[in-house]
Order: structure tokens, then sequence, then C-alpha cells
């Protein structure tokens, strides 16, 4: 049956790696080691936007890690959401979210209507679920909260810059009527697939706290307010990275 099955997810799934090509295989063992979350790190975008809260990423958004993010976002390689989501959870716990008092609350960013359509899925969703599943299996309490959403239209954020995205960005997202509840008690982080600039991750935590869900706009490592990510650029890192293999 297990031969079967294989051979059958091989007419539905990429056979070859997605991080590298290896052959019949989703994820290799050395692209696998690149989203282990053994690289996690906090991340400082340059120029660093007003309010962003403290930011851990579990690798660079090179390589293998970069072309397994966007198999996964572009080109609907569902199956991926599993590796992502450990990865995501490596830099949820690398952030000091870990095992405490009350539940932890995965709050994604959300993405535009029509990108959702476009793409079949919600990526930050999906590897948030994941991710959530992760920590639930390392003892920590943890669920999706997806209480941000789009008040109005926003770009295309590709091709601009920083602070491009800050405008585009600026006042764009609020928290659901429903968010205080789906949030109450719990530890928020929240959560992408990837940061660059860091405009995206500041505007939602901007809404968190318009919202009060989140206490001050302190960034500092003692701040309430955490984000996680799956990559950011390695020289946003606030220390080098190690280079994975492939």
């Amino acid at each position: 049956m297990r031969g079967w099955w294989q051979e059958l997810a091989g007419l539905v799934l990429p056979v070859d790696c997605a991080g590298c090509g290896a052959v019949r295989v989703l994820v290799c063992a050395d692209c696998r080691g690149a989203l282990s979350g053994a690289a996690a790190g906090l991340v400082r975008p340059s120029p660093r936007p007003e309010g962003l809260p403290v930011v851990q990423a579990a690798a660079a958004y090179e390589g293998a890690v970069r072309a397994v993010l966007l198999a996964h976002k572009e080109r609907g390689a569902l199956p991926l959401a599993g590796v992502l989501g450990a990865a995501l959870a490596a830099a949820v716990l690398a952030g000091g979210t870990g095992p405490g008092p009350g539940e932890v609350a995965l709050v994604p960013v959300p993405s535009a209507r029509r990108q959702v359509r476009a793409r079949g899925h919600d990526p930050a969703r999906r590897i948030a679920l994941a991710a959530a599943g992760r920590l639930r299996r390392a003892g920590v309490p943890a669920r999706v909260a997806p209480v941000l959403g789009l008040r109005r239209a926003v770009a295309d954020q590709a091709g601009l810059g920083a602070r491009e995205r800050r405008e585009n960005l600026a006042g764009a997202l609020a928290v659901r009527r429903d968010g205080a509840r789906l949030t109450g008690g719990a530890r928020i982080v929240l959560v992408d697939d990837v940061v660059t600039t860091g405009a995206t991750l500041a505007e939602a935590a901007r809404a968190v706290r318009a919202a009060g869900l989140a206490a001050g706009p302190a960034v500092g490592p003692g701040a309430g307010l955490r984000a996680a990510v799956v990559a950011a650029p390695a020289d946003s890192f606030a220390r080098a990275p190690r280079t994975a293999a492939r």
C-alpha cells in the first residue's frame, strides 16, 4: 500500500526535491536541514520600520529555502507546508515563546483575497497551522488565530522599496470583530512566510496594538508582542546565519 500511494502521489505531487531537484523526494535531507531552524536568529531589517516587534527567522531566504517557499506559495505545492511549518515553529521557539503560562496564538499576516484566489490557498495561514501542530507536539499549547484582515485594497508589494511598502500598507490591516475572543489570554506571535523590509509585520503589529490585543509599542527583548517567519534576507540577521548545504 505504501509503495502504491507513493506512485500515485508522484502523479500529483512534485517528484523532485522542491529545494534542489533531487529526484523522487518532496524535500531531500539536505534541504530539510536548511529548514530545520538550526540557523534561526534575530533579524533586523534596515531601515527598521517604526513599531516592528522582535522578529525571529528560521533560515536565510536564499538557495533551497527560497525555492521551497516559492514552490509552496506560487506553485501550490501544498505538502511543503509541513516542513515550512516546522521551520516556523523553530523560529517561534528561538524567540523565547516556549512552554509557559497560557496558549500561544499564532496570528498570520493575511493575503489579499485576489492573491488567495489566484494561488488557491493562503500560504501564511497554511504554514501557521502546520507550525501550531509542531509546537503542540513540542509541549507548547498553540493555535492559529486568523484575526487580521485587510480593510482596504493594497498594491502588489513586489518591486516596491521599503518606504513605498510602508506607505502602501499604512492603515491597511485591522483586527476582526472577534479578535479579542480568539486571542484572549494568549501570547501573541505574528507570523509570515518571509520578512524583507518589515513593513508588513510592522503594520500587523500596529493593528494588533490598536485593538488592545498587545501592550504598548515596545520593541525590545522584553516586549509582549513578537513575530516569527520562515525566512529573511541573509544580510538582515543580527548575526550571519550558517550556510546550509545545497
